[in-house]
């Protein structure tokens, strides 16, 4: 892969995590029931503390794409080091995914009950469904990868 093609998506992972961090610090300000209330009401909701919590796992996976990246562009994809860091982005997508799945379940059975949550349910299932398709495409990455690696340490035998 071409290097300027690999520092320009190791610069739209650093976009997409300066923006995904600006959006947590900025939306729970401008939500609606959080007109009237001040910095510490805001960021002492439970679900407001359950995102922070949760984005931990977010910007893992995003960190571990850019050294994912890294190591393509040392050609070092078949080494143990990319496997062990799609691995991560896998168990890092899942758990995102179960973890939106938690926060429906806190959204529906703890709203208030005159607010309408079929919005947030359906782009819940929504992101769901995409961690889901981000962590099995890391894993049939991360078997093909092993198997390239069993390939060349077979190859390096034999030659």
């Amino acid at each position: 892969m071409n290097k300027i093609s690999i520092i320009f998506l190791q610069f739209v992972i650093i976009i997409i995590g300066i923006l995904s961090l600006f959006i947590l610090i900025r939306f729970p300000m401008l939500e609606g029931r959080a007109v009237n209330l001040n910095h510490y009401e805001i960021y002492a909701d439970p679900f407001i503390i359950y995102i922070y919590l949760s984005s931990v796992f977010y910007f893992i996976g995003l960190y571990q794409g850019f050294i994912l990246l890294s190591q393509i562009s040392h050609d070092n994809l078949f080494s143990v080091v990319s496997v062990r860091t799609v691995n991560n982005i896998k168990y890092c997508s899942y758990i995102l995914g179960l973890l939106i799945i938690f926060g429906a379940i806190y959204i529906r059975f703890f709203n208030n009950p005159n607010d309408d949550p079929a919005g947030f349910l359906a782009l819940s299932m929504i992101l769901t469904l995409i961690f889901s398709a981000i962590g099995t495409t890391a894993l049939i990455f991360k078997r093909s990868i092993q198997k390239a690696i069993e390939l060349k340490s077979e190859n390096d035998l034999t030659i």
